[in-house]
């Protein structure tokens, strides 16, 4: 049974952790082999999806300890047709990869009562490279292309889309219009450069603002990922119509570039106690900030600071 799919939980206020960088923790601290940078590929053995399982545990706990809501964002970043031709898999493996994701968000909602909401959220990855995409997608190819994982998705206990890691407005469009169609409520998220411009060039507020109105504001919220929040804070504009449609911010641990973070073989972990204040300071431009995670580098450590500051 989809639990809050007619009515996302987390657009009535209140705070809601999500999870950290699952692709670096799992390649970093746990030691193990992700293929194109897919979580997913994982799930194909019992051995990886227990990792899976364990990965997501400590940060259902930093919930419960306060009674917060919870965001279960499935592993499901690379599991679009793209990158399952580059894995590998069928057509028919790739929908079932994304259903048993979906199953073992399923299982650790119902293996976890925290006190709160937990929603399960059907992760989507961008079609191309997260930093700087090789070709792009028009809107109507980007709706045909995610359509895929989408209505897959549709089809299980999920709540909603989230698509992270947006580098352009096209993109999100056509995810916005599959979500749509599928009725799934679906939340935008985009990368921006260090300059808090979307590697498109757009500015951050203006790329909310035209896929609103290519979208008749369809999207449930926007988010911003995969950036440290000194590369995006001068770009917030407190008060401004396009800051109250954020609710949600999955920042990088680390401060270099989306370049300098490429050509690194290191995790750059960052500074946890420095990284919560910058989530609070952010807090105070825009108002309705309540989804708070991590991306590339972060981990439990950080969402706990993020809780705490927050």
């Amino acid at each position: 049974m989809v639990g809050y799919r007619a009515e996302l939980p987390q657009l009535d206020g209140g705070v809601f952790l999500t999870d950290g960088g699952i692709e670096t923790s799992l390649i970093f601290h746990e030691g193990l082999d992700l293929p194109l940078f897919a979580a997913i590929d994982l799930l194909k053995t019992e051995e990886g999806t227990e990792a899976v399982r364990r990965y997501y545990e400590p940060y259902l706990e930093l919930a419960r300890e306060r009674g917060l809501g919870f965001v279960l964002e499935s592993p499901t970043w690379r599991a679009s047709p793209r990158w399952a031709r580059e894995l590998g898999y069928s057509d028919e493996e790739l929908d079932e990869l994304n259903r048993k994701a979906i199953g073992l968000m399923e299982e650790l909602r119902d293996g976890h009562d925290i006190g709160a909401p937990i929603v399960i959220s059907g992760c989507i990855g961008p079609q191309d490279d997260g930093y700087s995409p090789g070709t792009t997608l028009s809107a109507a190819e980007a709706e045909d292309y995610h359509s895929t994982q989408i209505r897959t998705f549709a089809d299980t206990p999920a709540d909603m889309v989230c698509a992270l890691t947006l580098t352009y407005v096209d993109e999100a469009v056509g995810i916005a219009r599959a979500a749509q169609e599928a009725g799934l409520p679906a939340a935008i998220s985009f990368t921006v450069e260090t300059d808090g411009r979307l590697p498109s060039g757009q500015g951050l507020g203006e790329a909310i603002e035209q896929v609103d109105a290519e979208t008749g504001s369809s999207p449930a919220y926007y988010m911003v990922n995969c950036a440290h929040p000194t590369h995006f804070e001068d770009a917030i504009e407190g008060g401004a119509a396009w800051a109250r449609r954020i609710r949600g911010i999955r920042a990088n641990a680390s401060t270099k570039s989306h370049a300098e973070l490429d050509e690194s073989d290191e995790l750059d972990d960052g500074d946890p106690d420095d990284l919560g204040p910058r989530y609070a300071a952010l807090g105070e431009k825009l108002t309705n900030l309540n989804v708070l995670g991590g991306c590339c580098g972060t981990d439990h450590r950080h969402v706990a600071a993020i809780r705490d500051a927050c």
